[in-house]
């Protein structure tokens, strides 16, 4: 029988799902960063540099960014490193990779960047200090397998940094909703010729696990110590674990 999974509020077989996320973002690579803004009027900026700050990254420590997408956390941890430690920049999409490469050269920053599936990461275990994933789980397929994967290649004592879509503070839900909704696809629509796709990432958020249950999960992956930070009301939610 075919495993089945979400894509928004479809069901799809999980091995359809990979390819439909793919088609999502090669239609809105060209104006990610845009859209970003204008969703969320900037906030995702300053969401990313509070992942950063928590990250606690040291000069000279090895740092993987998952889903890094266009290298914003990438860009922003190279800084903390120095030119002493490594960041590496995966993505499974490439018009986004190629992006965020793009940007981190434009920077005069020489990191690595892999095209892989996060389920499957080329990379030897332990070999990480930190690894990050910001607005990139959401969209995969078998998330506990994308977490394990995760966990492996940090050190003992290394961290995870999940930043994600999570769930908003009740009193907020419907205002939520009709932004989510009624909003953002015209939004999609008007600036990146798309509202399907936005329409697909706002409910992409609404299957997504919320901060409990998304805990337990890095949990069961070997993390400990997991914290979880509600930015926004909880509208984004950071989760950080530390590998046994």
């Amino acid at each position: 029988m075919d495993k089945r999974t979400h894509f928004g509020f479809q069901q799809v077989r999980e091995e359809e799902k990979s390819d439909r996320v793919r088609g999502v973002f090669d239609r809105v690579a060209d104006r990610y960063d845009l859209m970003n803004d204008l969703m969320s009027l900037g906030l995702h900026r300053a969401w990313k540099a509070f992942a950063v700050q928590v990250a606690r990254l040291h000069p000279g420590e090895r740092v993987l960014d998952v889903a890094g997408g266009s290298g914003d956390l990438a860009r922003a941890m190279a800084r903390r490193v120095g030119p002493g430690g490594e960041v590496w920049l995966t993505d499974i999409n490439h018009r986004m990779l190629s992006r965020g490469r793009d940007r981190l050269l434009d920077e005069g920053r020489l990191a690595p960047a892999v095209q892989c599936d996060a389920e499957k990461l080329p990379f030897p275990s332990g070999y990480f200090d930190c690894v990050s994933v910001a607005f990139g789980l959401r969209n995969m397929t078998r998330k506990e397998a994308a977490l394990g994967e995760m966990a492996r290649v940090l050190k003992p004592g290394g961290r995870l940094l999940v930043l994600e879509f999570s769930k908003v503070w009740a009193p907020l839900a419907k205002a939520y909703d009709w932004y989510s909704f009624e909003v953002i696809p015209r939004i999609g629509a008007r600036v990146a010729g798309d509202a399907e796709a936005y329409r697909y990432l706002a409910e992409s958020i609404r299957v997504h696990p919320d901060q409990a249950t998304l805990k337990a999960m890095m949990e069961q992956a070997g993390l400990a110590q997991v914290e979880v930070y509600n930015l926004a009301a909880g509208v984004v939610a950071l989760h950080r674990g530390v590998r046994f």
